[in-house]
């Protein structure tokens, strides 16, 4: 273990070499520079007078919000001597699990393409060019035969891959079967129990103010809801990212979401983000790869098909497309359990530099991927900006979803947290389900991999994600997760089969996420 000292020197470094070189650094330099013409900078202080002029400036605060993402999006230093490896995932099983996994989606992909005699990439001709170019805001209106293609899996095969992972170092015969796990999810990973919820979301609690909650608070709703506005709309002001996420925790007013969200997630729509969006425009116009046929028909089968979201079938496709080609998306990979795929150039076959990765973005979409853009549709108009910040929400939460870590904020924990909130306070209904071999992960799963996406109605799921966002974890997906299931209790005791518990829980769309998170973390009696 590193001393804090020690840490706390490492994460500054760490923070000072990924700022250097960036945009943001050149910037704040060259206003540094600029303002030594300025009268009122004396040389006798001319450090202090500079400071003071990067604060009045407002650079000062930018640099703060650059900062303040760092310091979220990495983990926490390990010890130096750790081999590189462990940066990514500590345990050696879950990277072993995650390869293979890798391994198998490749296989599948390669296997499509070998199948329908489609190059995983290739130039378009200028007359396809012109026409992609002329479409660009209209593609849904384009019908292509996708019929061939299918996802390179569903959230199903995943799920199947995650009851199977164990640690060969841990022996489940040890634990008595008073305390056993009655889940699907059998590794031994550390997840907070109700207490420990209610001491980590004492925001949530029954007595503070909610967006999203009508009664069940002693503040009267319209009173909590103009003076909450008023604190957005400064916070906004401030262009505070740290006041922005603490803000998100009591849910964002509907006009001020779109700017709140960018403000936490630091997503900036400068002119050089913009321009970055054009590239990627240009690389989708001038090559076509396989994975834009699984987007197709990934959006085909899932938001075109959506009360909600088919409105912005066109947003999707651009959004998306983009992605695939966009190699920033690669720096995620540092910190997460999951390595990007590669592909060799033709003809070059074996050749280690011949590997390059593929898709560019290093990301493979899976069934149902389009909709952690979907809900973002409904707060930015603007494509560029929509891009940057599903880049961003992507990158620091949603990967997580499709990948296997020991993270706290990753899938399999917040499966093995599903189940154990469960168990603990609904041991009846736990035990009923698993009888009659409907075990309630096999229900809950599909909706947590989505961060429940195309389950909710728009504006609950909006009020989720704030959540989110404010506590900087995924967490509080398996907390609804079980309180759905605490909520259709009474009725899921009389199910005899997964079908019908299934059918019990089909129908999402009416329920009020906050009042069921409220009622489940701090009305249960423990």
């Amino acid at each position: 273990m590193m001393d804090e000292g020690t840490e706390l020197s490492l994460t500054i470094a760490h923070i000072v070499q990924r700022l250097k070189g960036t945009h943001l650094h050149s910037q704040i330099e060259r206003q540094a520079k600029d303002c030594l013409n300025q009268p009122e900078i004396k040389l006798d202080c001319l450090k202090e007078d500079v400071r003071n002029f990067l604060k009045t400036s407002g650079w000062e605060r930018k640099l703060q919000n650059a900062v303040y993402r760092e310091m979220h999006m990495r983990p926490a230093p390990s010890h130096p001597s750790a081999p590189p490896e462990h940066h990514k995932e500590p345990l050696a099983y879950m990277r072993k699990a995650q390869a293979s996994w890798e391994k198998r989606i490749l296989k599948s992909l390669n296997s499509m393409c070998t199948e329908l005699g489609v190059p995983l990439a290739r130039k378009r001709p200028a007359p396809e060019q012109k026409e992609l170019t002329n479409k660009w805001n209209e593609m849904g209106t384009d019908e292509p035969d996708l019929s061939r293609f299918r996802p390179v899996y569903a959230p199903k095969d995943f799920l199947e891959v995650l009851i199977s992972l164990r640690n060969p170092n841990y022996d489940i015969s040890e634990e008595t079967s008073a305390r056993s796990h009655w889940g699907l999810i059998q590794v031994p990973l550390y997840v907070r129990d109700i207490p420990q919820m209610r001491e980590a979301y004492s925001e949530l609690s029954l007595t503070t103010g909610q967006l999203g909650i009508d009664d069940h608070t002693q503040v009267h709703p319209d009173m909590f809801e103009h003076e909450h506005v008023r604190i957005g709309k400064k916070v906004v002001g401030e262009q505070d990212s740290a006041a922005a996420q603490q803000y998100s925790r009591q849910g964002c007013p509907t006009g001020l979401r779109a700017d709140l969200w960018a403000l936490a997630l630091n997503s900036t729509n400068e002119p050089e983000d913009m321009m970055r969006y054009e590239q990627l425009k240009a690389g989708v116009i001038h090559h076509d790869l396989l994975v834009d046929n699984l987007i197709y028909k990934d959006v085909k089968l899932t938001a075109s098909n959506d009360d909600y979201y088919f409105v912005f079938e066109d947003f999707l496709y651009q959004v998306l497309l983009c992605f695939s080609r966009d190699t920033v998306v690669l720096e995620h990979f540092s910190y997460n359990s999951a390595t990007p795929p590669k592909s060799h150039v033709q003809g070059k076959v074996g050749a280690e530099e011949s590997a390059v990765v593929y898709p560019p973005n290093g990301v493979i979409p899976f069934h149902g991927f389009s909709m952690y853009v979907a809900p973002l549709c409904f707060l930015y108009n603007e494509p560029s900006k929509l891009y940057s910040v599903f880049r961003e929400m992507y990158i620091r939460y949603f990967f997580r979803l499709h990948s296997i870590s020991s993270s706290s904020s990753g899938i399999v924990s917040l499966c093995l947290q599903f189940e154990s909130l469960l168990q603990s306070h609904l041991p009846q209904l736990f035990y009923h389900l698993r009888e009659i071999e409907a075990q309630p992960l096999r229900i809950a799963f599909k909706w947590m991999v989505r961060a429940f996406s195309g389950y909710l109605s728009t504006d609950q799921l909006l009020l989720l994600w704030d959540r989110i966002l404010g506590y900087d974890s995924l967490e509080i997906v398996a907390v609804l997760a079980a309180s759905v299931f605490a909520f259709r209790a009474e009725n899921l005791m009389e199910v005899t089969s997964l079908a019908s518990a299934e059918a019990v829980l089909a129908d999402l769309s009416t329920l009020k996420v906050m009042p069921l998170i409220q009622i489940f973390l701090f009305a249960t009696v423990i």
